[in-house]
């Protein structure tokens, strides 16, 4: 019981998918480099999952109430009792300085990455979530700074490479969360969230879903465009993300919570598929 409360706590599946995409992006950013340190490739995961465990128990304290009046969210520990606030405020901050110490200990722009990152989505997304929906947009920016964060803790510097591993996972998480959204609009609402584009099912989400998909192709493709990355990532890309964009347009066809879940399904699959095919190509291109 405490394993699984723990775990609801810190949104364990999130969590993980953080500390995978940062993992991907620290390898990439030591090829940069000629070396992998592999203790300073366990320290950004030990640190990664930390600090984004933190935040996530920074926003479970937050909305504890909102949290007790939707199904999906009410067994989590803090709104059914099982935990009090004061207990998941010292853990959290437990965890959110020892993940900064771990991640400044790679360098400076880490861990005040990482600092930036648990401020951004505790403290405004979380609250934004109820009063409008550009709390998405908001919130998509820590939830892209994991292959930010992996990156500049190998390789000390904002470079092209980082910003184009920034900029897929920012525009993947449109799609992403809107497909959320979408399926889980009716609790959503019985706690006031606002994250569909237009506030409802309608037309108009469906058409901002279906324009972030199609933004999604190009933006894929810039590791290819540029160089660093050759054709095998851009045609995994290309492919994945013409099937992603198939199942946004289903979505925009019909406008029903079925092609919404496919969509939903569909993005867990995309992300980490392109950050591999990124990697291993970036790899090969640069022995």
């Amino acid at each position: 019981m405490i394993w699984s409360d723990f775990s609801k706590l810190i949104k364990l599946r999130l969590t993980f998918l953080v500390v995978f995409s940062a993992s991907i992006s620290f390898l990439i950013g030591s090829k940069v480099n000629g070396h992998i340190d592999w203790m300073n490739w366990l320290k950004l995961i030990g640190g990664g999952f930390l600090v984004t465990a933190a935040a996530n128990c920074f926003n479970e304290i937050i909305e504890k109430d909102l949290d007790k009046l939707m199904k999906r969210t009410a067994d989590r520990p803090i709104p059914a009792g099982r935990m009090t606030t004061g207990q998941g405020l010292v853990l959290g901050l437990f965890m959110g300085i020892g993940g900064t110490y771990l991640l400044g200990s790679l360098n400076l722009v880490t861990g005040l990455l990482s600092v930036f990152s648990i401020l951004l989505y505790a403290f405004a997304y979380t609250p934004l979530k109820r009063k409008s929906p550009i709390a998405v947009f908001v919130g998509a920016i820590p939830g892209a700074l994991p292959p930010l964060i992996g990156y500049v803790a190998a390789h000390e510097k904002i470079d092209a490479i980082a910003l184009i591993l920034f900029g897929i996972q920012f525009v993947w998480q449109f799609p992403h969360f809107w497909a959320i959204a979408w399926v889980l609009d009716d609790d959503y609402k019985l706690a006031g969230f606002r994250l569909l584009p237009s506030g409802k099912r309608n037309l108009t989400s469906a058409i901002f879903t279906f324009a972030s998909s199609l933004i999604l192709i190009p933006v894929s493709l810039l590791p290819t465009y540029y160089g660093y990355g050759g054709y095998y990532v851009g045609g995994v890309s290309l492919i994945f993300g013409v099937v992603f964009l198939y199942l946004a347009f289903n979505l925009l066809k019909d406008l029903e919570i079925p092609s919404a879940k496919k969509l939903m399904y569909g993005s867990f699959f995309y992300l980490p598929v392109v950050q591999l095919m990124f990697l291993f190509d970036f790899i090969g291109k640069v022995k």
